[in-house]
């Protein structure tokens, strides 16, 4: 694709982008699936040769099938979650192993047959050779979009962290001021 291409359908976008992003989107998680929303639409884009017009189609039915994704990825993320809790020894989860565990079969088997409609959505007016190039395009993009996804969970418990340990300093410091004033 052509330079002033890919310019001309990355302003096209970037609007489609941010409008579809859900209300409640704030933090560096968020900012991290737009990017990797956007970059797997303009990496389409190329990959298949579209304009904007297709590209614009294209990104509209990820878009769809995006909302559909995320509530089992935060299945699959809080599953995850209780696993690695009830893997460190908490007691208090223990009890719901195999409860997450099938959760994430479950979500996992949904997710996959998204990725089928979605497929079968994208490649419908699609020749052979694009389609093949499709399918391709979509299992390397997963590939990325997992280690994006994994990158901005890693920041999202890092944010958390901090704030964390900001509300137990803010905390001891109280508890300190306290005891300056009651000792005095």
């Amino acid at each position: 694709m052509k330079p002033f291409r890919m310019a001309m359908l990355t302003l096209t976008l970037l609007p489609l982008v941010a409008l579809a992003a859900p209300p409640e989107a704030s933090g560096e998680a968020d900012r991290a699936e737009k990017r990797a929303r956007m970059m797997r639409v303009l990496g389409l884009a190329e990959e298949l040769g579209l304009d904007e017009t297709q590209a614009l189609k294209m990104a509209e039915t990820m878009r769809q099938f995006d909302e559909r994704r995320r509530p089992l990825m935060e299945q699959v993320h809080e599953s995850a979650r209780v696993l690695r809790r009830a893997a460190s020894g908490d007691a208090s989860v223990q009890a719901q192993v195999d409860q997450a565990v099938q959760k994430v079969f479950d979500a996992r088997a949904q997710l996959a047959t998204l990725d089928r409609e979605m497929y079968q959505a994208l490649s419908k007016d699609l020749p052979p050779q694009k389609r093949a190039q499709l399918a391709i395009f979509m299992a390397r993009h997963e590939g990325k979009m997992a280690k994006f996804m994994k990158t901005a969970e890693r920041q999202e418990r890092q944010e958390r962290r901090q704030e964390r340990l900001r509300e137990r300093m803010q905390r001891m410091q109280q508890r300190l001021q306290e005891r300056g004033a009651g000792g005095q």
